[in-house]
């Protein structure tokens, strides 16, 4: 047994699933995925970036990110930004759950359970990111589908080199859905 994580999520070799992968945009940081039945809600997994050993919780919120993208450091090209887009957008949540880049039907994280009429509005919305080149700034930017509490939305999105986000623009193409992502982290 390994303390609890968040000071109340148990952490048991017998019963927490495990996993781990790297992020194309860190040469050493990995991020961390766990679950456990124990922990009372089947949907919530929990997630730390681990640079060196040393473990960064991802709760929401930017600045176990950034802290990340200055100590690593983030290595952002043409070839991954939108790797790191759909990362950020995903981990830093709102009021209302996270930015989720809503790409394609078929993606674990996108609401199952919904009547055929909600299913082909999202649908009809719902289409991959897409790099669009770079600024005089040398900001990568990027076009995106987001769907944030019971809307999606278009948005333009211009990403900095060290991994700050700035959203350019919105445009709400479907609002009062009666579903919304439900994938919580913390």
């Amino acid at each position: 047994m390994v303390g609890p994580v968040y000071g109340r999520y148990k952490v048991s070799t017998e019963t927490t699933e495990v996993a781990w992968r790297p992020l194309p945009f860190y040469e050493q940081v990995v991020l961390i995925r766990m679950r456990d039945p124990a922990w009372g809600n089947p949907d919530l997994t929990l997630y730390h970036l681990a640079d060196e050993g040393t473990p960064y919780p991802l709760n929401g919120t930017s600045p176990p990110i950034h802290e990340i993208n200055a100590k690593a450091p983030i290595d952002i090209t043409e070839d991954n930004v939108l790797d790191y887009l759909r990362f950020f957008c995903y981990f830093v949540r709102g009021e209302e759950g996270p930015f989720y880049l809503a790409e394609t039907m078929d993606d674990p994280v996108m609401p199952k359970d919904m009547e055929e009429a909600t299913r082909a509005v999202i649908e009809g919305a719902v289409r991959p990111a897409s790099y669009e080149g770079m600024n005089d700034k040398g900001d990568f930017l990027c076009d995106a589908v987001v769907f944030y509490s019971d809307g999606l939305f278009l948005a333009n999105f211009a990403v900095q080199p060290g991994g700050m986000i700035e959203m350019l623009s919105d445009q709400r193409l479907v609002e009062d859905l009666p579903t919304r992502v439900n994938s919580p982290i913390a």
